[in-house]
């Protein structure tokens, strides 16, 4: 979906409604960058304590622990308000990206900082974070509360944070037929012919795992999936044919 990746630098915005898995799959960033890439991260959070994080991700089979010992991870717990002042950031990271010589960072989430900074500075804020990662040429990954469960568009726009990121990933909930389901798109991607469509995607004992698009239905991100008519799904899937040629 990604053609590749993202971009080295860029910042990328995960939204998603609670339990859609954003710091599952935040996680899975960092620890695929550390055992993988040689890219070792940080991961900066506002909501668990270590020891929960190192129980959920052994759910998965990812030592966090053990990244740690080798200096390949850091795990930082924090409040908001310390990142929101104006030398938080450079207290909260200079050292640990120094002796990780991290290269990937995820905030979990900066949903949180509208509890300590009025609503017209959190786009100022998210902008200071985001240009203080970039300075220390790290990679962020910026997790965001939507307050959506099912159905509707997620109020990314609504507090104007979309412009300030280079690629937004959307987590959502899918009801199809009474049940619940998980799609994953990639709103935006700067420089990247990235995959358009809404892909479905489970949560498994590994983390996470894509699979194809929701091909029969239409209307999903409104939250009103239809099934399309086998005419309209032929005339897709013929489409679909003629670009592979």
């Amino acid at each position: 979906m990604l053609k590749g990746g993202f971009m080295t630098g860029d910042s990328v915005m995960l939204a998603g409604a609670a339990g859609t898995g954003k710091t599952t799959l935040a996680l899975e960033y960092l620890v695929n960058g550390a055992t993988l890439f040689n890219e070792a991260g940080i991961y900066l959070t506002f909501e668990q304590m270590p020891d929960q994080i190192f129980r959920d991700a052994a759910a998965f089979g990812w030592d966090l622990k053990k990244l740690e010992a080798e200096n390949k991870l850091r795990v930082i717990c924090t409040s908001p308000g310390i990142l929101a002042e104006e030398e938080g950031l450079e207290a909260l990271l200079s050292e640990p990206i120094n002796e990780v010589k991290a290269r990937r960072i995820v905030v979990d989430s900066v949903s949180h900082l509208s509890m300590y900074v009025p609503e017209s500075d959190l786009r100022k804020e998210v902008f200071r974070l985001i240009r203080g990662f970039k300075m220390k040429h790290l990679s962020p990954i910026l997790l965001w509360e939507a307050p959506q469960v099912i159905g509707g568009a997620l109020a990314i726009t609504d507090v104007g944070m979309s412009f300030l990121v280079d690629s937004i990933l959307l987590l959502k909930f899918v009801e199809i037929e009474s049940s619940m389901r998980r799609g994953v798109v990639i709103m935006k991607m700067r420089g990247s012919d990235h995959d358009k469509r809404l892909r479905e995607y489970e949560i498994t004992s590994q983390g996470f795992k894509l699979k194809a698009s929701f091909g029969q239905y239409e209307g999903l991100m409104t939250g009103t999936p239809t099934k399309m008519s086998p005419a309209q799904n032929f005339s897709e899937v013929v489409t679909s044919a003629g670009r592979k040629k």
